[in-house]
């Protein structure tokens, strides 16, 4: 049901008629796919599935399993198995799209070139960049991504989303679960106070007099009454959110000591989830299309990249305007961006780009909320047209259904990435 429905929407768009392929010398357009989650893993397969064999399509991702960091949440909260995150990449390598598990090390732009760790040199016609996030080092004093195994950022989902949760069921009895949010932009802007939701939900059924300490760098955040109307409803007295105006922005860690400094003063916490500042991943500044912000500037109408026309950039690593950092915002532009390419480089035709995105989020058990838009291009930027959000004091059947339509996106959503 709502797995066929929610797509058709980018899915129109994405799907078009192929003329007579262009021919590039002897050998078919070459289109390489650097990351292959949301964004790259989309690309991939709808170029190889809507070109119809006429492009020869390269996905290059180091990892055999994807880990969905979207619904890693509910993993932490117990909703879900771990397994239950993970993807393999079978049905695109049936689809068509040749499969590389190396690491991107570098791109020579001039040379429409793609090293590989291992030292293969990958030509391309059209190259795509989709490696989703890194972290700026630095943006938490005392932390590095050394002390990820000892204060986790558990936000590129994997082992350290399994490690968090450990950590979190090691809690001392009455402990004390420590966040430190990121400043903006980030990966899923409501991701976070999930997280704190889920966190809450565990443990008051196994520690409930353990308490939850949010220290943000941040005036406001996504979804902000919702999230408090329901620490209070289900949470209340567990969590407390410390703003800039109290020290929130004034923050270091000390990850031997497990230690926290808020504007000077020590916390001694139990466990601390570190979630840094963010960056496109690092191979989009070695491509030479990102800037000063550290992400990469797109045209709101394709996807390309400002500094190159020749290269897609796609997801959380793109600056593309109002659309938020989020898988389902990653895997409609990866359509849009899969149908300029075709048309560029087979004479397909090119229809309006057309994309949309919803966050959900669960509080607690059978209680979502939501919140969403539908974009369109301007000169400037991707623009929101039209937007929708959960609002307080809805009532419990509205709440369980959101949360029941958000499984029903994942289940569609990875069916789309993953075929």
């Amino acid at each position: 049901m709502l797995n066929r429905r929610i797509f058709i929407h980018s899915a129109v768009a994405a799907t078009a008629a192929l003329s007579a392929p262009r021919v590039l010398g002897q050998t078919k357009p070459r289109v390489v796919v650097i990351g292959g989650g949301a964004g790259g893993a989309t690309v991939a397969r709808y170029l190889a599935k809507d070109a119809a064999g006429a492009l020869d399509v390269t996905l290059i991702e180091p990892n055999a399993t994807y880990y969905t960091c979207f619904f890693s949440n509910l993993y932490l909260g117990g909703f879900r198995e771990f397994e239950s995150l993970a993807h393999g990449y079978d049905a695109i390598a049936a689809a068509g799209v040749t499969l590389v598990q190396d690491m991107a090390a570098g791109v020579d732009p001039a040379a429409r070139t793609v090293t590989l760790a291992g030292g293969g040199v990958l030509p391309y016609d059209r190259l795509v960049i989709s490696p989703g996030i890194d972290f700026v080092e630095g943006s938490v004093p005392g932390w590095t991504l050394a002390d990820a195994e000892v204060m986790p950022h558990a936000y590129k989902a994997g082992p350290q989303t399994q490690l968090l949760k450990a950590q979190i069921e090691a809690m001392p009895e009455g402990g004390l679960f420590c966040m430190v949010a990121p400043p903006n932009p980030y990966r899923c802007p409501p991701g976070p106070y999930e997280r704190v939701s889920m966190v809450a939900h565990m443990l008051t059924q196994m520690n409930p007099t353990a308490k939850i300490l949010v220290l943000d760098p941040k005036e406001k955040y996504s979804k902000q009454a919702l999230f408090e109307e329901g620490w209070q409803k289900h949470y209340s007295g567990m969590v407390e959110w410390i703003g800039p105006d109290m020290g929130g922005n004034v923050v270091e860690v000390r990850p031997g000591s497990m230690e926290v400094l808020i504007d000077g003063e020590v916390q001694k916490v139990d466990v601390c989830n570190v979630i840094p500042g963010q960056m496109a991943g690092a191979i989009a500044a070695a491509a030479g299309v990102t800037d000063a912000t550290g992400w990469a500037p797109v045209d709101p109408a394709t996807m390309q990249a400002r500094a190159d026309a020749n290269i897609y950039v796609l997801g959380d690593a793109s600056a593309q305007g109002d659309m938020p950092k989020s898988a389902f915002s990653a895997n409609s532009q990866a359509k849009v961006a899969a149908m300029a390419i075709r048309a560029e480089l087979t004479g397909s035709k090119l229809f309006p780009a057309k994309y949309s995105n919803t966050c959900w989020s669960l509080i607690a058990p059978e209680d979502g909320v939501k919140v969403g838009a539908s974009y369109e291009p301007t000169p400037e930027k991707i623009a929101s047209v039209e937007s929708f959000i959960s609002q307080t004091g809805e009532d419990a059947a509205l709440r369980k259904a959101t949360y029941e339509e958000s499984l029903g996106w994942y289940e569609g959503i990875t069916a789309d990435i993953f075929g």
